[in-house]
């Protein structure tokens, strides 16, 4: 192609030439994975052939003559990643898995769509070996893509030495038009651009079609232009139907020493189709049989549904390639090992994503040393005491916030502010400034969480936590290790009003499945929802955290080894006088903890015995055993839920009252609005003897 030069990959002679070993017939290998998509698309009656169709030459130079990678072992350390960002063309990516010599043999291919294959409708990590993102949901695989670079660069500064690149791996992204128009694009790829993350590499399928047609009429935005603003590379545009020209676009691309690269390739969705090529229709329904036999004589693909001649399964196997890269990398890395012993070590156990040997030692400390100072501090203060302890012995730890650092407390002596250096490679600051970009730092520790190698975690403010919803919520589809820190929990914030209190906030996120939220009510509950956080390496957890100070709600040693179950007895009415056994249970969370302990109080002098339970985090307390749970919150008893948040969430434990809100909040201090909506000692011990009551009328 004109002005781009055959430019290689800085690797060694015999994987150059593993990667760019001729092919004789670039078309067939490409026809095949059309024929492929609109045969899985037809047998499901369901999916997106297009985009597959119309990328498929695309995927040949890449994934041909530049992906290093094996299928033997599609988790190897050091391979370069592929994300399809555009998650609904999900055939091209398992055409490209299966005919590289992946497990996915042909029969998942004929299940596409089908219940408990390994060939989903959108790609999903842990599903289908070689999908490194779940991606469907436009704009977040890119941002994924984004997070998987910013962990390749960070490791490479903390691991590689002179001459021991062990790191050293690209990322690829496929997009289409609609990530970018999702706003998630613009908050990564500007991040990415200031990041100078010059080995990943974008590929724009620009094809000019979305569901609702041609898309000059709502997307009129020079694509180039914006990126090059970003501080992008920008090469093309380029036929993306010409193998030869996406190859040395790609080859240009990794070149590049301070900038990430978007290739703009030029395509037709569903290419082949003789009547669904550069249409609608191509994009997200069968082409039906009429128009598949029409489109296998337009390619001369004379072959039947998914049968394959021997010589394209030859041309595509990468097996062989793909071992030799292997064993090339596991050469370089033992020779660091026997000269970085400690570091290889120390490379090998991050990226198996194992803790620390002394990690339980470290989080002992932090949680003993928390109940024994019984300090009175916020409780995004004690996240900021407990950091302190987990940065300082996890080097993996890698932190953020959305331009609120100084209120989410997340940064620590320990985690200096990441900044990239004038050549280009970061200073290591393992605390990164995301601008005020929600959405895009959820998505993005996603993908720092994906590559392996470090545990993010990310602060903002509760309410907020909407614009990061839906990342979160794929955080706990995907079973990821990502910790939000959000504080500013609730009315308890004060004067900053409704806009910023949250009230439905808490109970929302409960309800994602897969996800831990935690509300603990002080310093002790606050470590151990750090433990269980950082321990929990299948799951996204979420910490609700209290802007104003929470006092330290005394507790047994045994209390506090029953932190760890999610809810547990705080407080029975032994401990303010009462030698007598419960007549009611208040369950509490946060900063309503010290409501219901005062409560208490005022019912004791009353007479009235009452338990205390603690539920700092409900999702874990529902996943012990009934034994435990019934231990806990005994039946028979009247029960009464104290929590500032909504009210509805509260019924499944069978309580016969909820002190919630169920309105928005009002600007004012916060010890007016507590009580103003009811948060006292007085009415909540008003609510429980009104529970008392009704459950005597009962009997």
């Amino acid at each position: 192609m004109p002005g781009l030069p055959q430019l290689l990959p800085e690797h060694t002679m015999a994987e150059t030439a593993a990667v760019v070993a001729s092919t004789p017939n670039t078309t067939q290998m490409a026809n095949a994975i059309r024929a492929l998509a609109m045969d899985a698309v037809q047998q499901a009656n369901s999916g997106h052939p297009g985009a597959p169709m119309g990328m498929a030459d695309i995927a040949v130079a890449l994934w041909k003559r530049h992906l290093r990678h094996n299928p033997a072992n599609p988790l190897w350390a050091d391979r370069d990643r592929f994300v399809l960002s555009n998650g609904h063309g999900s055939m091209l990516i398992y055409a490209l898995l299966h005919l590289t010599g992946y497990d996915l043999p042909i029969e998942q291919l004929k299940a596409f769509r089908q219940m408990h294959s390994k060939t989903p409708g959108h790609p999903e990590v842990g599903i289908t070996p070689g999908v490194e993102t779940t991606t469907g949901p436009l704009g977040q695989g890119v941002t994924n893509a984004v997070g998987l670079a910013l962990a390749e660069k960070q490791l490479a500064k903390e691991f590689n030495r002179d001459g021991h690149a062990i790191v050293d791996h690209h990322t690829y992204v496929f997009l289409g038009d609609g990530c970018l128009m999702e706003g998630i694009s613009h908050e990564a790829c500007s991040l990415a651009g200031s990041w100078k993350l010059n080995k990943l590499i974008a590929i724009y399928d620009d094809n000019g079609i979305s569901i609702d047609g041609q898309v000059g009429p709502w997307f009129g935005d020079d694509t180039a232009k914006r990126f090059e603003a970003y501080g992008w590379n920008v090469v093309g545009p380029v036929d993306g139907h010409d193998v030869d020209a996406v190859d040395a676009a790609i080859a240009l691309a990794k070149t590049s020493k301070d900038k990430p690269s978007l290739i703009i390739a030029k395509t037709h969705i569903g290419k082949g189709s003789p009547n669904r090529a550069n249409t609608s229709k191509a994009h997200g329904e069968p082409l039906g049989a009429d128009e598949i036999k029409l489109t296998r004589e337009a390619l001369g693909w004379t072959h039947e549904p998914f049968v394959l001649p021997a010589e394209v399964y030859a041309d595509w196997d990468a097996k062989v390639a793909g071992d030799g890269f292997e064993k090339a990398w596991d050469d370089k890395f033992d020779a660091y090992a026997t000269q970085f012993p400690e570091l290889a070590a120390e490379y090998s156990r991050r990226i198996a994503g194992v803790l620390p040997a002394n990690f339980a030692d470290v989080a002992a400390q932090a949680v003993i040393g928390a109940h024994d100072k019984a300090e009175t501090v916020a409780t995004r203060k004690a996240s900021q005491i407990a950091l302190e302890a987990f940065t300082a012995a996890m080097p993996e730890l890698l932190g953020g916030s959305a331009d609120l650092t100084g209120s989410n407390l997340t940064n620590t002596k320990s985690t200096p502010a990441f900044r990239i250096e004038a050549d280009g490679s970061t200073n290591g600051g393992r605390h990164i400034n995301y601008g005020v970009r929600e959405f895009g730092m959820a998505a993005i520790m996603n993908g720092v969480a994906l590559h392996g190698g470090f545990i993010p975690y990310g602060g903002t403010f509760l309410t907020f936590s909407d614009y990061s919803r839906n990342a979160i919520r794929m955080a706990a589809l995907m079973k990821q290790r990502v910790i939000h820190v959000f504080t500013h929990d609730s009315i308890g914030l004060g004067e900053d009003g409704p806009t910023h209190q949250s009230v439905e906030h808490v109970s929302s996120l409960r309800l994602i499945p897969g996800l831990d939220v935690w509300r603990p009510a002080d310093t002790a509950e606050t470590a151990v929802a750090w433990t269980m956080a950082l321990a929990n390496g299948q799951r996204p957890s979420v910490l609700a955290l209290s802007r104003q100070n929470l006092p330290y709600a005394a507790k047994t040693g045994e209390a506090v080894d029953a932190i760890t179950q999610g809810g547990y007895v705080l407080s029975e009415p032994a401990a303010v006088g009462l030698k007598k056994k419960a007549q009611a249970v208040i369950i509490a969370t946060g900063s309503e903890v010290q409501l219901a302990l005062q409560a208490q109080q005022q019912l004791a002098v009353a007479g009235i015995a009452v338990r205390v339970v603690s539920m700092p985090c409900t999702q874990i307390f529902d996943r012990q055993d009934a034994k435990y749970k019934q231990s806990v919150l005994p039946a028979g008893l009247p029960r009464v839920a104290v929590e500032a948040g909504v009210t509805d969430y509260w019924w499944k434990y069978g309580v016969s009252a909820v002190v919630g809100i169920d309105t928005y909040g009002e600007s004012a201090p916060a010890n007016v609005l507590f009580k103003h909506f009811g948060f006292t000692a007085e009415n909540v011990a008003d609510t429980v003897k009104v529970a008392i009551g009704e459950a005597r009328l009962k009997r």
